[in-house]
């Protein structure tokens, strides 16, 4: 999908489409697993639904819960959701900077290239 290391770099419109799709994907994972969230907190949990996104977003922004929770399938549903917030914030930002890191990468190279003619 990206530009090979021999290929020339790719125009600034083509670079900014790319990062706006990436950014779209990653928003498109930080909302399905804040609903899945949102979800388990007001089913498992029996939160109503303010108290349940307002869980769940902590809980996925790194801040931990609010409400204590009541019943040991909630306890077990806050653990397992806090685990994969932790694997979905690594992989959102890997989706984010995947598209900088690699035109950086490549501006780089392109000046080795350059040093060396």
């Amino acid at each position: 999908m990206f530009e090979s290391r021999t290929a020339p770099l790719a125009p600034r419109h083509v670079f900014l489409w790319r990062f706006l799709r990436y950014l779209a994907a990653a928003m498109v994972l930080v909302g399905l697993s804040l609903g899945a969230g949102v979800l388990g907190y007001h089913y498992i949990a029996e939160l109503g639904w303010i108290d349940s996104l307002l869980n769940a977003s902590m809980i996925l922004g790194g801040m931990g819960p609010v409400d204590p929770l009541k019943n040991d399938a909630a306890k077990f549903f806050a653990s397992a959701y806090a685990l994969f917030s932790g694997l979905v914030a690594i992989t959102v930002m890997g989706m984010v900077l995947a598209p900088l890191a690699h035109r950086a990468l490549h501006l780089f190279h392109l000046e080795e290239e350059d040093e060396k003619s």
